[in-house]
């Protein structure tokens, strides 16, 4: 098959590249990797800021568009595929649909969905956009709640695509918990795909050996995604503690520095307000990492996963931060057996290759997989 990936969240898109091309696909990536975190990509499309930054990107892109043709697959990162406004991409979205075979929409991060049913139905005991029945009050949740409301260019834009096209894919519970009731009917669940070759030792944890933490800010979105509260629970554990525990921090760094730099520690700290871990800290665990942050009984489920449980669950909040990790220094003895698990969990779910052959089967039509009944009676629990 000839498949064209368009856009890119934390490398979901190049790996699963690398994962079809392995099979015998040819693969074109077209992003502008994923910003300041540069990851690789077979076509360029990045945007430099101002005005002429704007008309330099329109230019490249009309000069592209002749090359986005005769594609059997077509799959985009997001409704927001492009660094345009939303009244922008209907055109081009039609273009790719019209000169194209199938059309698939990611269901990986902020859309419509995601943040209508978080705000709304609530089925999730907490979310990006609320904790309980109780929405948010933080000005970044706020911002995305205005941004995709309905009625704007956005929301627009989300429910046209994802009415038109072939099928959309959920790659964490979340999110297709977010698209279940609407369009349960063109839904699938595959998990993000990780590779899985171990390019370095575990790193060792012996009796005596101070606990070593690990976290990625982004300063733009700390406060959205709670690292704000996780780091102030770490560098607090750490003045209580600091003969047991010692904690790496990086800030805003590309993806292949911030995997240089995360390979030195014990456990990472991930994303508060997930049921579920995302590619980052995947692509630590498949290093023999802990992950510190989602790891709810629904990420479990949905993956059919009885056994294994790798990932120190955390609710959203200081509290229940500080008493996982203060729990995890006091106890290390328990890192050996959690980074074993997290190797295997990974390999078992998310191995690139097994992934890359769960697309391809939606690809070419076979029935979703993730529709069981007890996954959909979690999804629309309230």
């Amino acid at each position: 098959m000839k498949i064209l990936l368009v856009g890119e969240y934390s490398n979901v898109h190049w790996t699963l590249a690398e994962g079809l091309r392995k099979l015998g696909h040819e693969v074109t990536v077209l992003s502008n990797g994923d910003f300041w975190k540069n990851y690789p990509r077979d076509i360029d499309l990045s945007r430099k800021p101002g005005k002429w930054g704007g008309i330099c990107y329109m230019a490249r892109l009309y000069s592209l568009l002749p090359k986005l043709k005769g594609y059997d697959v077509v799959q985009l990162i997001n409704p927001m595929f492009l660094e345009l406004k939303a009244e922008r991409i209907f055109s081009i979205y039609d273009y790719l649909r019209q000169h194209n075979g199938k059309v698939f929409l990611g269901a990986f991060g902020m859309d419509f969905y995601w943040m209508y049913v978080n705000s709304h139905q609530m089925p999730l005991r907490y979310s990006d956009f609320n904790i309980g029945k109780e929405l948010r009050q933080d000005y970044p949740a706020r911002m995305e709640m205005l941004d995709w409301k309905i009625g704007t260019a956005k929301h627009r834009l989300n429910k046209m695509i994802v009415k038109d096209c072939d099928g959309v894919i959920a790659g964490l519970y979340e999110y297709w918990v977010s698209y279940h009731q609407y369009y349960a009917h063109k839904l699938s669940f595959i998990p993000f795909p990780i590779v899985c070759t171990r390019t370095h030792p575990i790193l060792p944890w012996k009796d005596g050996d101070p606990v070593k933490l690990f976290i990625g800010i982004n300063r733009s979105r700390s406060l959205y995604k709670g690292t704000d509260i996780m780091l102030r629970a770490a560098q607090d554990i750490v003045a209580r503690y600091p003969e047991r525990v010692e904690l790496q921090i990086a800030q805003n760094v590309p993806f292949a520095r911030y995997r240089e730099m995360m390979r030195s520690s014990h456990a990472l700290l991930d994303q508060l307000y997930s049921y579920t871990p995302s590619m980052n800290p995947l692509e630590a665990m498949s290093q023999g990492i802990v992950c510190i942050g989602g790891g709810e009984p629904e990420n479990y489920s949905i993956l059919n996963e009885t056994q294994l449980r790798p990932i120190i669950n955390v609710e959203p909040k200081y509290e229940s931060v500080y008493e996982q990790l203060e729990r995890l220094v006091l106890h290390p003895e328990v890192l050996p057996d959690l980074q074993q698990q997290s190797i295997d969990y990974v390999r078992k779910h998310h191995d690139y290759l097994k992934v890359a052959r769960q697309y391809l089967d939606i690809y070419q039509g076979k029935p979703p997989v993730a529709s069981s009944s007890s996954h959909e009676k979690r999804a629309l629990e309230s």
